[in-house]
């Protein structure tokens, strides 16, 4: 049981400025001396990004497609250890999700499994009394929701916020807590990959700090933790994705981590070290050669073309991924990790650069949205995660586009997505590279099975060595 004081950080829509208000909200909270854990609605992973810049804890991300309800209460509970309230950023719109015709996978849906008080943020640009309308209709479409408070977004001055005010508390019977005025200045920069490692150094801190400001001075912020506290304990799950005790670590897998890669869901590395190995972290951007003793690597997603040059001039590092490949040892790669492992990537700016070479394909950059999307994973052949007909759960989000090189292309994947089934990924021996990201909490199978392959590579090298 878990008594945390949360909120749920929704909005009317994309655009309302969901994220301006919650990166505030936490820098304030922080600023007050509070220890504050961020999550995110959906497969999003720019915005956890901001978080955990932020509150300096690990933001994660809350989704009820990819995960059973059991388990997205689980990775909740297991973030919010040693805080004293979560703030839960929302998705696209409050009711937004998988269907137009259900809440699964929208941020109502979390917000009800996780009996957490919702402060909706409307734009309340041009508006007056029409702002009490809007949140009127987030109110009746579902009264079983708790939205207890609204923060307006982009209002004109102090007076325009006193009408909005005035207009919903008579009409909505809740309170308008806040605002934040029409500044440029104060809005989030345009979301793209190369964010990520803006944030890391530290690019936007500027930002934060004068968003704390303005949240201090113009939300009430100690109604705020108020409402927070109503929230009720949370009880344990159920069925639990992870086990009671951790197994002995018996393998160690190479993790590649820096500003290049850098997207993984933080359970799936906890899953790794839960069922017994240990994350060895390495960084393809700075090192010279693979840390040693490794029985595995895994390569996830990131912006391997926005450090294209520097990562294709690591040749001597790019020569140990080739031979441990051919000497058996298993690699997993997703999206980012997939373009590295290609024969070439070309950026943007039109330049073609050599990059690993284990995927026959080459990788470009283009300017239009490739793939964004949930996406069912289906097994084609038995590979590193899962036997033939084996499903797992993810999402795709890139912008480059692959050209294959040979006939004989061995699919990884299924994909169901909105457009139907597709195939994707590369699975050759102990090889697998896909765009997409998986959720290893949508079939831990798939964690037991990279684990037994590093196990049967760790001995069989053991042996060797004799």
């Amino acid at each position: 049981m878990s008594r945390i004081p949360r909120l749920v950080i929704a909005g009317t829509g994309s655009g309302v400025g969901k994220t301006t208000l919650t990166v505030g909200l936490m820098a304030a909270f922080q600023k007050k001396g509070f220890t504050v854990q961020g999550y995110k609605v959906g497969p999003d992973y720019i915005d956890p990004s901001y978080h955990t810049a932020v509150t300096g804890r690990q933001s994660r991300n809350l989704d009820t497609w990819m995960l059973t309800r059991d388990t997205m209460r689980e990775c909740f509970l297991r973030g919010v250890d040693g805080a004293d309230l979560a703030v839960i950023e929302g998705v696209m719109g409050f009711y937004d999700g998988k269907s137009p015709l259900s809440d699964q996978g929208s941020t109502a849906e979390v917000a009800k499994l996780l009996d957490a008080p919702v402060i909706l943020v409307i734009n309340a640009h041009s508006m007056a009394r029409s702002a009490a309308a809007v949140v009127l209709g987030f109110q009746k479409l579902d009264p079983t929701v708790r939205i207890i408070g609204v923060i307006a977004n982009k209002v004109g001055s102090k007076g325009h916020f006193d009408l909005v005010k005035a207009a919903i508390e008579q009409e909505c019977g809740i309170p308008c807590l806040g605002y934040l005025e029409r500044d440029d200045v104060l809005t989030m920069p345009e979301r793209h990959l190369g964010l990520i490692p803006a944030v890391e150094r530290g690019e936007l801190n500027d930002l934060f700090h004068l968003l704390a400001d303005q949240v201090s001075s113009n939300v009430d912020l100690n109604r705020l933790w108020e409402l927070a506290r109503t929230a009720p304990e949370i009880e344990s799950p159920e069925t639990r994705l992870f086990p009671a005790e951790r197994t002995a670590a018996s393998v160690r897998i190479g993790v590649a981590r820096d500003s290049a890669f850098n997207f993984y869901y933080p359970e799936n590395l906890e899953l790794l070290e839960a069922y017994g190995a240990e994350p060895v972290f390495f960084s393809p951007l700075e090192d010279e050669r693979l840390p040693n003793d490794i029985d595995g690597l895994y390569i996830g997603g990131g912006f391997p073309e926005e450090f294209a040059e520097e990562l294709s001039a690591k040749s001597v590092l790019m020569e140990d991924i080739r031979d441990v490949h051919v000497s058996g040892m298993p690699i997993y790669a997703e999206c980012g990790g997939l373009m590295y492992l290609c024969r070439s990537l070309t950026d943007r700016q039109g330049r073609e650069f050599p990059m690993v070479g284990l995927v026959p394909a080459k990788v470009k950059m283009q300017r239009r949205l490739a793939a964004l999307g949930y996406r069912e994973a289906v097994a084609a052949v038995d590979h590193l995660l899962l036997e033939e007909g084996g499903t797992a759960r993810g999402h795709e989000f890139h912008y480059s586009v692959l050209t294959l090189e040979e006939e004989a292309y061995p699919w990884a994947w299924r994909l169901s997505g909105r457009k139907g089934e597709t195939p994707e990924g590369y699975a050759d021996g102990n090889l697998l590279a896909s765009y997409t990201h998986l959720h290893f909490g949508s079939n831990v199978n798939a964690v037991r099975s990279l684990i037994e392959r590093c196990h049967q590579f760790h001995v069989r090298k053991k042996k060797e060595g004799c």
